[in-house]
């Protein structure tokens, strides 16, 4: 059994004896790492085909997050983590990568819990991961998940939004017909078989009605179509709302690739994010 095998086992087993929403919930401290270590090419490969990413060049600017996603789950299914791992939704990420990464070069990568927020919804975590290249850190991102439950706070609130409002006014670039195993098929590649994107009757026990889209395949699908990663300073996405599956969405985007976002029927917004580009502010 791999580790991340372990890790979602160990999530499922642990996770009904957490409560969220606790005032004295606390996070561990220090970081989860892993030793410098090739880029395997063929899950490479398999990951840039699902998502569209070019299958030559430099690694796309998600993958580093899936790389380290086995330390996540470890520290997030921890004892010391007070969240119920199951059910976590992912909120928003932000991708700061300081140079281009060939799949050649080993990667050292570190992961850490950075901070409890409460969430009109319930509780978000934000969780920090770090990639270098002999000692020089060249890629690092923050991500938000939510743990949903009952809050009294109706001054909670998610994070601010960064991306644009006008999401619904970009013009349409793309359209994508997704299938009802995408879930299943990403989490092969990803490692991330969170029951709310495998089947309905898995996601029904989570408050979905069926089995709902990755929220790193929808980013990783829109950045694959922003192009070229060279002069990328930072990304942000911001995940509004889930795309059950099976579903047509709309790629939209600037002519600049610098917002970009995915509707759904009738407009609906899943996701919208923002690009910066060195030399720009």
């Amino acid at each position: 059994m791999t580790s991340l095998s372990a890790s979602l086992v160990r999530g499922a087993l642990s996770s009904p004896f957490k409560r969220a929403g606790r005032p004295d919930a606390t996070l561990p401290t220090g970081h989860l790492t892993r030793p410098a270590a090739p880029v395997a090419p063929g899950p490479l490969a398999a990951y840039a085909r699902i998502c569209g990413f070019a299958e030559s060049g430099p690694l796309p600017l998600t993958y580093p997050h899936v790389l380290a996603f086995p330390l996540t789950m470890r520290l997030m299914t921890g004892r010391a983590f007070p969240l119920p791992v199951l059910g976590l939704v992912h909120t928003w990420i932000e991708i700061t990568p300081h140079r281009a990464v060939q799949p050649t070069e080993p990667l050292e990568l570190a992961v850490y819990a950075d901070g409890l927020t409460p969430h009109r919804r319930g509780t978000e975590v934000t969780m920090a991961t770090e990639a270098r290249v002999g000692g020089e850190l060249v890629w690092e991102s923050r991500s938000g998940y939510l743990s949903r439950h009952g809050t009294t706070d109706a001054a909670a609130a998610p994070r601010t939004a960064s991306a644009p409002d006008a999401a619904v006014e970009l013009p349409a670039v793309a359209e994508w017909a997704l299938p009802g195993d995408l879930g299943r098929r990403y989490g092969a590649v990803s490692g991330d078989r969170n029951p709310i994107h495998l089947h309905p009757l898995t996601a029904r026990l989570f408050g979905f009605p069926r089995a709902i889209a990755h929220g790193m395949w929808t980013v990783a699908r829109c950045l694959a179509e922003v192009g070229d990663p060279a002069g990328i300073r930072s990304v942000r996405a911001e995940f509004r709302a889930p795309v059950l599956l099976p579903a047509t969405v709309t790629y939209a985007a600037d002519a600049a690739g610098n917002a970009f976002a995915l509707r759904g029927a009738e407009g609906r917004v899943h996701l919208v994010g923002t690009v910066t580009r060195n030399g720009r502010r």
